[in-house]
């Protein structure tokens, strides 16, 4: 397991992180399809993941409805984890168990509210990274980001975060904390995998001027990317997405892509699901990868994606099979700029 530098700050996190929305969900609920551990299992999964090198760990106060923030909390509690050796995120923005008009956005209101009860839960005295969970159009910037700048000064919150903004959304909070002396946020938490590549457009560019670092979401789609689906439908009998089709993907360019990764690690004597985490791994850009799971089995093989290491030849082929197509101003940009990248290159600049 490799540690990397998170954001501009000076902390570092393990490579893949522990994901916990498999925790707790209620059968028949959205959550229940996704995953739904008991304790127990909890505690095998966290103690596994800590074992593995793993020592960052991500919730959210609406997943389960408060019940992953309260078993991640316990599997802590139980497995006698010293707080200065796991780093532990959760979010704000959705309601999590009480419904009023209030309950959900950026509002200063909600997001101190919502940290009291992000604490209690997770029997913590501080979260070392809390995480904007969505754009509120409602309120102003200003507020949210003053907010969660008050959290930070009185000790309850070590860094802040973001998952799901654009990146002119990004740039602009960025702006105003440091206009106002603020906090800022040190990370996107987004949706990246080798079949949508989205993202590179206009948020990685962002990311790396701004030195924001970026935590991936479903980095194996959903379960798509496992190696286990195929284009004559074989392998989705019980699988989460017959019922929870989520993240959004091109079947047809993410076959290709799995047809791609498959011959990689049939070669290498791996999964699938190995050589898409890898893949990730291998993108600068990308300060942790976050892994859920619902079985040891699974953690182990993903963990597993640390020790493999792509050939140049093998990610250009992975590149090419899941290049985004060419879109205005990408390809202007690629047209104007390339005589002074290369003026750049020339000079041994990287």
């Amino acid at each position: 397991m490799r540690y990397r530098k998170f954001g501009n700050t000076g902390l570092f996190v393990s490579e893949l992180c522990l994901g916990t929305m498999t925790f707790g969900g209620a059968e028949g609920s959205m959550w229940g399809h996704i995953g739904r551990l008991e304790q127990a299992e909890v505690d095998g999964l966290v103690g596994r993941a800590l074992e593995g090198g793993i020592n960052f760990i991500d919730t959210a106060d609406v997943y389960s409805e408060g019940r992953s923030e309260i078993m991640t909390g316990q599997a802590l509690k139980n497995l006698k984890v010293p707080r200065e050796n796991v780093v532990v995120a959760t979010k704000v923005f959705g309601e999590a168990g009480t419904k009023g008009v209030n309950s959900r956005g950026m509002s200063r209101y909600h997001i101190v509210d919502s940290l009291k009860g992000s604490l209690a839960r997770l029997q913590l005295d501080h979260v070392d990274l809390y995480q904007i969970h969505g754009f509120d159009p409602a309120t102003p910037m200003e507020e949210a980001l003053r907010a969660l700048d008050d959290l930070v000064r009185q000790g309850h919150v070590r860094y802040l975060g973001v998952s799901n903004w654009a990146a002119w959304q990004i740039a602009k909070a960025l702006g105003i904390s440091e206009r106002l002396g603020l906090a800022r946020f040190e990370s996107l938490q987004a949706y990246y995998t080798i079949a949508g590549r989205d993202l590179e457009r206009e948020i990685v560019p962002m990311l790396q001027s701004e030195k924001v670092g970026l935590m991936v979401w479903s980095p194996l789609a959903g379960g798509f990317l496992s190696g286990k689906f195929s284009r004559d439908g074989a392998g989705e009998a019980g699988a989460r997405r017959t019922t929870f089709d989520f993240p959004p993907v091109d079947k047809a360019r993410g076959f290709d892509c799995i047809d791609a990764m498959r011959a990689i690690a049939d070669a290498r004597g791996v999964s699938v699901a190995q050589i898409a985490l890898a893949w990730l791994l291998h993108q600068p850009v990308v300060s942790s990868v976050i892994i859920g799971a619902k079985r040891v089995s699974q953690l182990d093989d993903n963990l597993a994606a640390t020790q493999v290491v792509l050939s140049a030849e093998e990610l250009a082929t992975l590149d090419a099979v899941s290049a985004l197509p060419s879109e205005y101003p990408g390809w202007m940009l690629e047209r104007q700029g390339g005589y002074r990248r290369q003026q750049l290159q020339d000079a041994g600049v990287r």
